[in-house]
């Protein structure tokens, strides 16, 4: 709510208030035509100052800039931001302890990430003590199909039909992904209750992704934990990995007030 007091009003900056409001625009995930027509008119400003006010967020990392499509949206900075802020909040605090556990246990960075509309959100991290280990992915996002951890949220909390809409039908479709595999694939996926790949958040990174619910059994987001290749191998990840993590999103489902049936 805005403050309209009089003798608080002769102390606002308008270009600091525009910002703000740019910042709060491209938060809007609703819509990815972000561009500099839409944020001009949704301003209220020249195209010029909202170049200037877009191009300093881009400096300061706040915003980043679709060359491709020309369009707007938050960057990691940003997101850096709003992972300070939000710390005390409901998932952030009651999910670190537990991704910290496992980070210990099994010597690995272990993240928690969210689904964002079409994409996937690496909102809070562990960190392991490894000396080799995959680069810090906090505040990155990540097409939902292209990672583990989109593919078990998108799996077991979210319908088939939203999944298609997603992914886009027919000539809307532009991800490259079959998607009748894809289907085959979260079939799968929604059975064995994890996700694991190799190689989308890099080469040679395995990703192992388990949801966790709240007391309504909506899925809140994955713990996803990441490492190389030569020290995840299949029995390890098989035999002691999988069924750890499994262990610990019950307990942080737990947290939220899930109930397994």
């Amino acid at each position: 709510m805005k403050n309209t007091s009089p003798h608080l009003t002769d102390y606002r900056i308008r270009t600091v208030e525009k910002a703000i409001e740019a910042i709060e625009l491209l938060s809007d995930t609703s819509s990815d035509s972000h561009n500099i027509v839409t944020v001009t008119e949704k301003l209220g400003l020249s195209r010029n100052k909202t170049f200037r006010i877009l191009s300093t967020l881009i400096e300061l990392g706040i915003a980043e800039r679709d060359a491709d499509r020309g369009t707007y949206h938050l960057g990691v900075a940003a997101f850096e931001f709003a992972r300070k802020l939000l710390r005390p909040a409901s998932v952030i605090n009651n999910a670190h302890p537990v991704i910290e556990e496992l980070a210990r246990k099994h010597q690995e960075d272990v993240y928690l990430t969210v689904l964002c509309d079409k994409e996937v959100l690496f909102l809070d991290v562990a960190d392991c003590e490894q000396q080799v280990k995959a680069v810090q992915l906090v505040g990155k996002r990540f097409p939902f199909f292209a990672t583990a951890a989109g593919k078990v949220m998108a799996a077991i909390g979210v319908s088939p039909d939203h999944v298609g809409t997603l992914l886009g039908k027919g000539r809307e479709n532009t991800s490259g992904v079959s998607m009748d595999l894809f289907e085959q694939e979260l079939a799968q996926i929604r059975s064995d209750g994890i996700a694991v790949d190799e190689n989308s958040l890099g080469e040679g990174v395995v990703s192992i992704a388990v949801p966790f619910k709240d007391y309504a059994g909506k899925v809140l987001g994955a713990i996803t934990l990441l490492g190389p290749s030569f020290r995840l191998l299949s029995e390890r990840v098989e035999k002691e990995i999988i069924p750890s993590m499994q262990e610990y999103a019950e307990r942080l489902s737990c947290r939220f007030g899930y109930l397994p049936a």
